[in-house]
C-alpha cells in the first residue's frame, strides 16, 4: 500500500535538499522571522518580512518552489505590509506533512488554519501557478477571509496544461539533468531568469515524493463559491495553457473577478515583466484593501491588457 505522506525518496535527497534550501535563503532581501504553524496536515514553516498596518499578504509559491522562491519579488510587497511566504504543506521545503492530503478541499481547509495560526482574520492572498490553485481553494472555502485572491497565470484552476506542456515536464522528471531543466526553463518561462540557486532547489525537489492531488480545473460551482474580490493574471505568450480560455472561464464564474493578460509574458510573467506586472498587482490591493465579500452576481471590470 502506498504510504499517503509526501517524504524524499531517501536521506541523501533530503540533505541535498536542505543544503540547497539554506543556500537559496541566503538570498532573502529582507529582515525576516522564521515561524512553524500548526496544522491538522503537519507543522508549516512560514517566513515573514515587512511591517506596516495595511492588509498583510500571503505568498503561495508554484511547483517545486518554497516560499523562498518569492525573494525577487518580495521586497516589492513588503514595504507597507506585513508579507508570510509559507512552504506549501505536501510539497518539497520545511514544512512537514504528518496527515494525508487527499482531496482539493484539504488544502482549503490547510489554508484557513494557516491564517488562524498566523493570527490573521482577513488577508490578500497572492498564488502563483500552483500556488494559484492554493489560493483559489482558499477563496472557494473562506471568501470572508480574503481580502483580494490574485491567482498568477493559474491556468490549470480554469483549463487543463497543454499537452504539449504535460510533456515536457515528465521528461524533465524523468531525466533530471542541467540541461534538461535549463531547456524546460527557457522554454516554458523565457526571460523568467531564475538563480543557480532556484534551479538548484528546484531539482533537488525532483526527489520528493508527493502524495497529493495536483492541480486540477476547478468547476463552475467552485469557481462561483469566491466572491473575494479576483484578480487573474496571465503571460499572452505562456504555453502552460489557454489564457484567453481561463480568462473567459474567470469573468463567466467567478462573481468579482478582473483579469489582466501582459502582452509578451511567458508563464513566468510576474518575474519576466515585474515593471507591469507589479503595479497591475498593487493597484488591485489598493481598490480593495478594506473590500468585504459580496452576493454573486457583482459586476466584473473585465478583460485588459497589462501593458504594451
Amino acid at each position: 500500500m502506498t504510504d499517503p505522506i509526501g517524504a524524499f525518496r531517501d536521506d541523501a535527497a533530503r540533505l541535498a535538499y536542505e543544503r540547497a534550501y539554506d543556500d537559496l535563503a541566503a538570498r532573502w532581501p529582507l529582515p525576516s522571522t522564521v515561524t512553524t504553524v500548526e496544522t491538522t496536515f503537519g507543522p508549516t514553516r512560514v517566513r515573514t518580512s515587512g511591517a506596516g498596518t495595511r492588509t498583510p499578504l500571503v505568498l503561495l509559491h508554484g511547483l517545486n518552489g518554497t516560499g523562498l522562491s518569492w525573494h525577487a519579488v518580495v521586497g516589492r510587497f513588503a514595504a507597507d505590509r506585513v508579507v508570510h511566504a509559507p512552504d506549501v504543506v505536501g510539497t518539497a521545503g520545511a514544512s512537514v506533512q504528518t496527515a494525508p492530503l487527499t482531496r482539493p478541499s484539504d488544502y482549503g481547509a490547510w489554508g484557513e488554519q494557516l491564517l488562524d495560526g498566523l493570527g490573521i482574520e482577513r488577508a490578500h492572498v497572492l498564488g502563483y501557478s500552483e500556488g494559484a490553485w492554493f489560493g483559489a481553494l482558499l477563496g472557494g472555502r473562506a471568501p470572508e477571509r480574503l481580502a483580494s485572491l490574485t491567482l498568477g497565470e493559474g491556468i490549470t484552476t480554469l483549463v487543463k496544461p497543454s499537452p504539449r506542456v504535460v510533456a515536457r515536464m515528465v521528461g524533465a522528471s524523468l531525466w533530471p539533468t542541467e540541461r534538461a531543466f535549463a531547456r524546460l526553463d527557457s522554454w516554458l518561462s523565457p526571460g523568467a531568469d531564475p538563480t543557480d540557486e532556484d534551479r538548484a532547489l528546484a531539482r533537488a525537489a525532483m526527489r520528493y515524493r508527493r502524495r497529493t492531488p495536483w492541480p486540477s480545473p476547478l468547476d463552475d460551482a467552485a469557481l462561483a463559491a469566491i466572491t473575494t474580490p479576483t484578480l487573474a493574471v496571465f503571460g499572452a505568450e505562456t504555453r502552460l495553457g489557454d489564457p484567453r480560455a481561463a480568462a473567459r472561464r474567470v469573468l463567466d464564474h467567478v462573481p468579482r473577478a478582473e483579469v489582466a493578460i501582459v502582452p509578451g509574458g511567458g508563464h513566468g510573467v510576474l518575474w519576466q515583466l515585474p515593471d507591469r506586472v507589479l503595479p497591475v498587482v498593487h493597484d488591485f490591493l489598493d481598490r480593495h484593501e478594506a473590500s468585504r465579500p459580496e452576493h454573486p452576481g457583482a459586476s466584473s471590470p473585465g478583460t485588459e491588457d497589462a501593458g504594451s
